[in-house]
């Protein structure tokens, strides 16, 4: 297994006999490194100790031996590193496993190189209470094997999971441990404490309709069963990727359920690792189709804000549907990775590379504290100009025009408490600019939104990237304020 290294002390725990004694040793080559000694509980009968801080490395033997009156009783894991530890949840697109990705064959086989990234993968699981521990595991700590990465169709092991701690371990290199604990087709609020569903105001029976349920529904038996069991790991971070399940299951109620999931994990981790779990831990997730859909106002209807942001050099500006207001809600240790990577007539695209890749270039941004750039460009400023018929926009990053989209970019024009959205053909552009024509709209122009749409463009061929990393400018919907009738409105933040 991994444990998780330095500054954060491991916390390692087990049962036995109440009021027996017992004392976790943790060697390296036959020479004890510390002792800890502590006692079971009698209501729980329970024991946790908490090792010192170890630096990255290792391999360590841990015992652990139970001393009650003459009995003793010892266990003991070999072959334990010290690493960085991510806990890996969500729906099928976190579950599909590496037998059921592009280049499959490849990627079960590319296994020699990363025998230090060890995997652990829980089984399926259900309850009506928090569980102390797991029922079950289907993969217990184990080392990266083609049998145990490609098990089957939506078993184990977690393509994004693997791939994102291979990526991780390739700039890191030192030892990584994933846990994947997801399940197909499970809506948020299976994965979240009950707590945090009540001050959401979510119904205590909330089901998804039958004809979409394909996993568990019920609040919170994915909580209790597969997530509240781990709480007493010492965690670096975890990496999320759900989302499919609620485009029509309390899609508004998502911008909170969010992050009151958020929160509430990094208090349990924190306070059942007895604080080594950062308080503010990294959560990095994936950007749902769930975007494309969520609180888009349609074509006749009034137009009105459908999210407003935190007072910062994006005030009055609302992009990428709720998942980007829920980063507003949260402390800055989240990241969104925009996947744009369709795969028609599929909800499961097969290219999990590209959506580990940049969720790793997001975690040593944000967790590490690299200087690289993890997100798209998104426009910082946008400019009427009404005497040339024209929608100026400037980006925070350099862009690159990788091909004409006249459909991709929308306006909404209104007149008389009705609005319609237009298409704004792409005009002139420059290195971090971008002009638009909306002479469509002869009336007044109130809000622009980029690919905001099911399915905005084909594989890996939307019109904005970053030009050196290759990483898409994410959806966006703007309000431009102090709207004048017949273009004269001034600048949206």
């Amino acid at each position: 297994m991994v444990l998780q290294k330095e500054p954060a002390g491991a916390v390692i725990w087990g049962y036995g006999v109440s009021g027996a004694t017992v004392t976790v040793t943790l060697c390296q080559d036959q020479e004890t490194i510390m002792k800890k000694v502590t006692s079971v509980k009698a209501h729980s009968n329970s024991w946790m100790v908490v090792l010192d801080p170890v630096k990255a490395g290792g391999p360590y033997e841990v015992m652990a031996q139970q001393i009650l009156g003459r009995k003793n009783f010892t266990l003991r894991i070999h072959d334990v590193l010290f690493g960085d530890v991510w806990l890996c949840s969500g729906q099928s697109n976190m579950q599909m496993t590496v037998s059921q990705i592009f280049n499959a064959t490849s990627e079960l086989s590319n296994t020699a190189a990363y025998q230090s990234v060890r995997i652990l993968s829980v089984s399926l699981s259900q309850a009506q209470q928090e569980l102390e521990d797991l029922a079950k595991v289907d993969l217990q700590w184990s080392k990266p094997t083609l049998e145990n990465l490609g098990h089957g169709n939506f078993t184990y092991m977690s393509a994004v999971c693997w791939l994102f701690g291979r990526y991780l371990h390739d700039t890191l290199r030192y030892p990584v441990g994933l846990l994947s604990s997801s399940w197909a087709g499970t809506p948020i609020e299976a994965w979240s404490s009950g707590r945090s569903l009540k001050a959401c105001g979510v119904p205590r029976q909330g089901f998804m309709p039958s004809d979409l349920e394909t996993g568990p529904s019920e609040c919170s038996v994915l909580w209790n069963a597969m997530i509240h069991p781990l709480r007493n790991m010492t965690l670096k971070g975890v990496i999320w990727y759900q989302g499919e399940s609620n485009v029509n299951f309390n899609r508004d109620l998502y911008n909170c359920t969010f992050p009151a999931l958020v929160e509430d994990w990094r208090q349990t981790f924190h306070d059942g690792s007895q604080g080594q779990t950062e308080r503010f831990f990294p959560f990095g997730f994936v950007q749902e189709k769930q975007e494309f859909h969520a609180s888009v106002e349609s074509a006749g209807a009034p137009m009105r804000p459908v999210c407003s942001s935190a007072a910062d050099e994006m005030e009055n500006y609302c992009r990428n549907s709720q998942q980007t207001a829920i980063l507003r809600q949260l402390p800055r240790l989240e990241w969104m990775l925009v996947a744009f990577l369709p795969q028609r007539f599929s909800t499961h695209p097969r290219d999990k590379q590209t959506v580990a890749y940049r969720l790793h270039l997001g975690a040593r941004a944000v967790a590490y504290g690299a200087k690289l750039t993890f997100q798209g460009p998104l426009p910082q400023k946008i400019e009427l100009l009404g005497n040339m018929g024209l929608l100026n926009l400037t980006y925070s990053q350099p862009i690159q025009v990788q091909r004409h989209n006249n459909k991709i970019f929308e306006i909404s024009c209104c007149s008389d408490h009705q609005c319609k959205w237009l298409p704004a053909p792409m005009d002139t552009f420059s290195t971090q600019t971008l002009a638009l024509n909306v002479k469509s709209c002869h009336d007044s122009l109130v809000a622009v939104r980029y690919a905001w749409t099911t399915w905005p463009c084909e594989y890996k061929q939307c019109p904005l990237y970053h030009p050196t990393s290759a990483l898409p400018a994410p959806p966006f919907t703007a309000f431009i304020t102090n709207q004048i009738p017949g273009y004269r409105s001034k600048v949206a933040k």
